[in-house]
């Protein structure tokens, strides 16, 4: 019996999946049922990707379990950052919730969870260990 081979190790110049704190850094804010993450990328380079994959159709989906009214993203290219404004995600707010987090202060680290396709010509740009 032969014993079962180890899969070929992925071409070097194949895209990776990673997740979105790789490529960048957020931080949330609120104001009533509304929470806003912003999205800033670690090198201008990697600006490009994040405007294609972090749309507000792929933030809905994400937090379709919060059931926002509305997703809407904000550019702001000089600063290679974009904000996101999630309406009707925090249960009512600060006021009205009875979450542990009525602020919705992790917000943010759920987005930075996304996954996101990286190019190995961009690889070298990532946060964190080397990928090979």
């Amino acid at each position: 019996m032969n014993p079962t081979p180890f899969p070929s190790a992925p071409h070097a110049d194949a895209e990776r999946v990673v997740p979105l704190h790789r490529l960048a850094h957020g931080r949330t804010g609120d104001k009533g049922n509304r929470s806003n993450i912003s999205v800033i990328a670690w090198h201008p380079d990697l600006w490009p990707l994040l405007v294609e994959q972090v749309t507000e159709d792929a933030v809905a989906a994400l937090f379709a379990h919060r059931r926002p009214s509305r997703v809407t993203r904000h550019l702001l290219p000089r600063l290679q950052a974009m904000n996101f404004v999630l309406d009707d995600v925090l249960d009512g707010g600060v006021n009205d919730a009875l979450n542990l987090d009525s602020h919705g202060k992790a917000l943010s680290y759920l987005l930075l969870d996304l996954p996101v396709r990286v190019p190995a010509a961009l690889r070298g740009h990532l946060a964190g260990p080397p990928i090979d």
